[in-house]
């Protein structure tokens, strides 16, 4: 089947749930994709920061092998030993206490929201049960993570929303000291802020909102679906600012490419579930968490996030080179960077794709760079070579 081919399937039989750009990738090694077509295009979008070690890499596919041999899936009515796995290397590299799988981002969250209602709830303190979050956010599709998002935009046309959420400035404290009552049982953020326009939060706000749950006695979330597991140069992105949460959630890049989510919390906000309170039929099945832990060990390591530092560095100098005057801004953390511009950058995609270069937006005007973790200063010299000849066809 040609891409046209499949693209006119696509429209017949899929819903239309995504604005989809014409290609349609059949085949991937490393920072490449193929289309139907045969045609090469240099990913860095993987999956939207999903695929840290690369399309296909050698090392997950060897590991899916001999999981898929031996175990695909049992019901979490028993004990699974690659999940058990998972759970201790990812404890023992976040400082929490105990994890929770499931399957997605969005599960991961709500699962988080879950928590923190009744952890207090288990407390004798059912009125806490507003989290506190932030505009520009993005936390999941479901109705719950939907209203956390703090973008009207994607909530539109699916109301009632749920009651319980509460909406600050980013990066400004005051603004949530405004909100404090006896009704918040938790503050709720992604340390960057991923489809928002990737907007790294102040050292001095996490802080801040570190203090304000100690000094309150409520918990802190920190979502990192899109900015955990080395892509900030550290395995989770607190660590890079040093602030603890009392509950982190994982998934994109968890799995190498492979679907699983995961919720961390401390020994204490953990203690808020118990059996029957939550559950997911395939939360931490035996072949994502096989590919899991093998995704856990290589990225944990010293060396691996040395080298993700230091090429994070080399893109975020060439993004800084580029000269063009409707730049209005470059930022990020590790190898999650973005190019803000004057205007919208949809074109500039499109053109980018064109010549072979696969980017995204993160808003209508920023455009965002999550490549592999794995990505090379020669794969970066492409880009950019490719990004600079999009520059100056773009008519915007």
């Amino acid at each position: 089947m040609s891409s046209q081919d499949i693209m006119d399937k696509g429209q017949e039989y899929v819903m239309n749930t995504y604005g989809r750009f014409p290609i349609a990738p059949v085949k991937g090694k490393g920072c490449y994709l193929w289309d139907a077509n045969g045609k090469q295009y240099l990913d860095f979008v993987g999956g939207i920061a999903v695929c840290l070690l690369g399309h296909c890499p050698d090392i997950l596919n060897q590991t899916l092998r001999e999981q898929s041999e031996q175990l695909w899936h049992v019901s979490n009515l028993y004990w699974i030993k690659p999940q058990v796995e998972l759970a201790e290397k990812l404890v023992q590299a976040s400082g929490m206490g105990k994890a929770f799988f499931c399957n997605s981002g969005a599960e991961a969250n709500e699962a988080a929201i879950k928590l923190a209602r009744k952890y207090f709830y288990r407390q004798k303190e059912g009125k806490r049960n507003t989290i506190i979050v932030f505009k520009n956010s993005f936390h999941g599709r479901t109705l719950a993570t939907l209203t956390a998002t703090g973008q009207p935009k994607y909530q539109e046309g699916f109301a009632p929303l749920p009651p319980g959420f509460v909406y600050a400035e980013f990066n400004q404290l005051d603004t949530v000291e405004a909100l404090l009552d006896d009704s918040i049982c938790a503050i709720m953020l992604e340390p960057i802020q991923g489809e928002g326009g990737i907007q790294p939060a102040d050292l001095s706000f996490l802080r801040g909102l570190r203090e304000i749950c100690d000094r309150e006695g409520i918990l802190l979330i920190f979502d990192e679906v899109q900015c955990g597991m080395g892509r900030s140069g550290k395995l989770l992105a607190y660590q890079a600012y040093g602030v603890q949460p009392d509950i982190v959630t994982l998934a994109k890049g968890l799995g190498g490419g492979f679907p699983i989510g995961a919720m961390l919390a401390s020994e204490k906000a953990a203690g808020g579930f118990a059996p029957g309170d939550h559950a997911s039929t395939f939360g931490g099945n035996p072949l994502a968490t096989a590919l899991a832990c093998k995704v856990v060990d290589t990225v944990a390591s010293q060396e691996f996030l040395a080298q993700v530092e230091k090429i994070a560095e080399y893109l975020y100098e060439a993004l800084l080179s580029i000269s063009d005057p409707r730049i209005t801004a470059v930022r990020g953390r590790g190898l999650m960077l973005g190019i803000e511009f004057n205007t919208e950058v949809r074109e500039l995609v499109e053109i980018c794709m064109e010549k072979g270069l696969l980017l995204l937006g993160a808003g209508p005007k920023v455009l965002r760079f999550v490549p592999p973790l794995v990505v090379s200063e020669m794969e970066i010299n492409q880009a950019m070579g490719i990004l600079k000849g999009a520059l100056m066809e773009w008519s915007a």
